[in-house]
C-alpha cells in the first residue's frame, strides 16, 4: 500500500500563503499552523522562501541553456545526501524517472523529513510513500531527476565513480551541516559506547557517545569525511572484517558539533 502526499501548495493563492504566513510570525509552530489550516508544513516552510506559486511551465533549474541556481540550497543539500546514502532513480515510461528513497519505519520523523525535501524539489510533483518490510520508500517520478542528481546510473553506486558537480559541491561548501545530517540519516548513526578501565585497582565501565558512517563506496565515504573535515569534526576509519567502510567520530567536542548541528535520529 503506498500514500502519496498532496502536491506542495501550488493550488494555494497569494492570499491564503500571507494569512498562512501571519500566524507563523505570531510565534506559532509549523505544526500547530499545518492542523489549523490543513496545508503541508512543507509548503509554509517553502512559502517562506517564495511567496509567489511557480509558473508550471518553468523549466527545470539544470537542463536549460542557461542553468538557473536550486530554489532551496539547504534542502537539496539534506536531500543529496539522503539520496548518495539509500537512494536510487530508475527509468519509468515516457522519459520519466521515479526517485526512491529507503526509510527504516524505527525513524518516522526521518520519513517526514525525506518527503518535505523531496516535496521541495519538485514542488509540482506527487511524492509518495510505498510501505516494505520494515521500511518506508518515499518516491516521487519526474523527468528531472538525473538532472537533479547527475551521479544516477546504471548498478550500485559503490561500483561505479560517484563525484559531485561543480555546482553540486558549491551547495555542498555553503551548507555543510545539511548534506552532512543527510547522509547521517541514511547510512549513519549515533549509539552510546562503553569501555571497562581499572580505577584504583577496580574495574569500572563507562559510556561515551560516538557517531558512526557506513558506506561501501569509497568515494561516498570520502566526500562524507572531507566536508566533517571543512566543519572541524575530526573523524577516523574502522575497518571492520578487513574492509574500512565505517567512518567513527568519537572525539568529545567533535561528539559535541554534531550534536549540536545533526543529532540522532528521530
Amino acid at each position: 500500500m503506498g500514500a502519496c502526499a498532496t502536491k506542495l501548495g501550488s493550488m494555494y493563492e497569494v492570499g491564503t500563503r500571507e494569512r498562512t504566513l501571519a500566524l507563523v510570525a505570531q510565534g506559532r509552530s509549523l505544526n500547530s499552523v499545518s492542523k489549523q489550516t490543513g496545508i503541508s508544513r512543507a509548503a509554509i516552510r517553502s512559502w517562506r522562501t517564495r511567496l509567489e506559486p511557480l509558473d508550471r511551465g518553468v523549466p527545470c533549474p539544470r537542463c536549460t541553456d542557461a542553468p538557473g541556481e536550486i530554489e532551496n540550497p539547504p534542502s537539496y543539500a539534506y536531500l543529496l545526501g539522503l539520496y548518495l546514502g539509500d537512494g536510487c532513480i530508475s527509468v519509468a515510461k515516457r522519459g520519466v524517472y521515479s526517485l526512491r528513497i529507503a526509510c527504516a519505519d524505527a525513524w518516522p520523523g526521518l520519513i517526514d523529513a525525506c518527503a518535505e525535501a523531496i516535496q521541495i524539489a519538485r514542488p509540482h510533483n506527487t511524492v509518495c510513500r510505498v510501505a516494505s518490510a520494515g521500511c518506508q520508500y518515499v518516491t516521487s517520478s519526474s523527468k528531472h531527476w538525473p538532472c537533479l542528481f547527475p551521479q544516477h546510473g546504471p548498478g550500485k553506486k559503490h561500483d561505479r565513480r560517484i563525484a559531485l558537480e561543480p555546482w553540486q559541491q558549491h551547495i555542498v561548501d555553503a551548507h555543510p551541516w545539511e548534506f552532512i545530517r543527510g547522509l547521517i540519516h541514511s547510512d549513519g548513526c549515533r549509539i552510546t559506547n562503553w569501555a571497562t578501565r581499572m580505577v584504583r585497582g577496580e574495574r569500572k565501565r563507562y559510556e561515551y557517545p560516538r557517531y558512526f558512517f557506513t558506506n561501501k563506496s569509497d568515494d561516498i565515504r570520502t566526500l562524507f569525511s572531507d566536508t566533517l573535515t571543512a566543519v572541524g569534526v575530526e573523524w577516523t576509519t574502522l575497518a571492520r572484517g578487513g574492509k574500512p567502510y565505517n567512518i567513527s567520530v568519537a572525539r568529545r567536542a567533535s561528539v559535541a558539533l554534531m550534536d549540536a548541528h545533526v543529532g540522532p535520529k528521530y
